[in-house]
């Protein structure tokens, strides 16, 4: 038995033996000293306990909180594992992905067609390979290229003016008089408005327009290579690739303007209450990688009303999903008509193969705006994240564009 209840069990009974009454006797008060004694007791024994449950009480109360912060803490040092090993994988896909589109090549094409027997001829086809009649250098006959700026805004930072460098193709026999569409043909992550190589009379894109055009297998068409970073720090190939995202604004309210404004095209921005939308079937945009994200997800889900034609060649990781697309389209452009959708991929392209054929292969089982064989084409072939499949995808989508 405890002291405390030992001491208690005493006072007790000796209360009880002075308070005891006999047969036929008086009883006498309880002694008052005793009494308070024992409850004293009682108190203290009953408040010390209280005391001690309160402070187990307090004790569990504090181990719940530690185990909770260090639970939280926890969980907040995975997350930031999570992310930072997101971001270096980020970092890692973005690094693989530029050192592959930055890779030299040699194009692939097709000699099996006497280019001297057909010249003048229209005899290009949709194919896995440019014939060299395609992808020779012409001296005769041949279109220009121009070196432009044009006033722009930093739409990734505090919105303030700036220039932006554009490259444009100008067809051969280009005549201020006439009307002629345009195609926006836009880079990858590790590239700027020169990636293409639209920079000189060796430019493959120039010789493919070049000789397509000679030899009459389309209409003259203009071709604007832009740098697809919508912010300040646009000439820095390093820059925070975010700003991609932002090509939309800079598209719609600067750069087709200024094109329609400088140059002699169906748009006419410059003239008062005129209506972008009205000429969209003269305007196509088509990209690679980086750039064919853009032309899914600000081509065909934001600018579809001011564009009506698409070409993606390996779009990048970060495309919508076919899902995604056609919900976008049919939530904002119900009404507006896709007059052409081409895709093209190599099969050994660890970059973008999954995300490209995610973001359009399926496209024409979940929408009936897209129709294979009509104005939807999916082209897969050997190849990997490199210039061959994207000539090769220009040269395709250059026939089928504007028809």
């Amino acid at each position: 038995m405890s002291r405390k209840r030992w001491t208690t069990f005493i006072l007790l009974s000796a209360a009880l033996m002075g308070s005891s009454v006999g047969c036929g006797t008086t009883a006498e008060p309880v002694n008052s000293s005793a009494y308070n004694a024992v409850n004293g007791a009682d108190a203290a024994g009953a408040a010390e306990t209280g005391n001690e449950k309160h402070k187990e009480t307090e004790v569990k109360s504090e181990t719940a909180e530690t185990r909770e912060t260090a639970e939280l803490k926890e969980t907040e040092e995975i997350e930031e594992t999570e992310r930072e090993d997101m971001q270096d994988a980020r970092k890692d896909g973005i690094a693989e992905a530029i050192e592959q589109e930055t890779a030299s090549v040699e194009l692939e094409t097709d000699d099996s067609q006497d280019a001297e027997e057909t010249a003048g001829e229209p005899t290009a086809e949709i194919s896995e390979l440019i014939p060299t009649k395609y992808s020779s250098r012409r001296y005769k006959q041949c279109g220009t290229v121009e070196h432009i700026t044009y006033p722009s805004y930093d739409y990734f930072g505090d919105g303030s003016a700036l220039e932006k460098p554009a490259n444009v193709y100008l067809p051969y026999g280009y005549d201020e008089t006439k009307q002629y569409n345009v195609l926006y043909l836009m880079h990858g992550i590790g590239g700027d408005e020169n990636e293409w190589g639209m920079v000189g009379n060796t430019s493959q894109i120039k010789m493919i327009m070049d000789n397509l055009i000679f030899n009459g297998d389309i209409e003259p068409f203009i071709v604007v290579t832009p740098n697809g970073r919508s912010g300040a720090d646009f000439a820095n190939k390093s820059s925070d690739y975010n700003s991609f995202y932002e090509f939309g604004k800079e598209l719609r309210n600067d750069l087709i303007p200024y094109i329609e404004n400088h140059y002699a095209t169906y748009g006419k921005a410059g003239e008062a209450d005129y209506d972008m939308k009205a000429n969209r079937e003269h305007r196509a945009m088509a990209g690679l990688s980086m750039g064919g994200m853009q032309t899914i997800n600000i081509g065909m889900c934001e600018c579809l009303d001011i564009i009506g034609w698409f070409g993606a060649f390996s779009a990048a990781p970060t495309s919508y999903p076919a899902a995604d697309v056609v919900k976008k389209i049919d939530g904002q452009f119900p009404d507006e008509e896709i007059k052409y959708f081409y895709n093209i991929c190599g099969t050994d392209d660890t970059i973008a193969y999954q995300s490209s054929s995610t973001a359009a292969k399926k496209l024409p089982q979940l929408s009936d705006r897209f129709q294979d064989g009509e104005n939807y084409m999916w082209q897969e072939l050997r190849g990997g994240h490199d210039f061959r499949i994207w000539y090769l995808g220009f040269y395709n989508f250059a026939q089928l564009v504007f028809k």
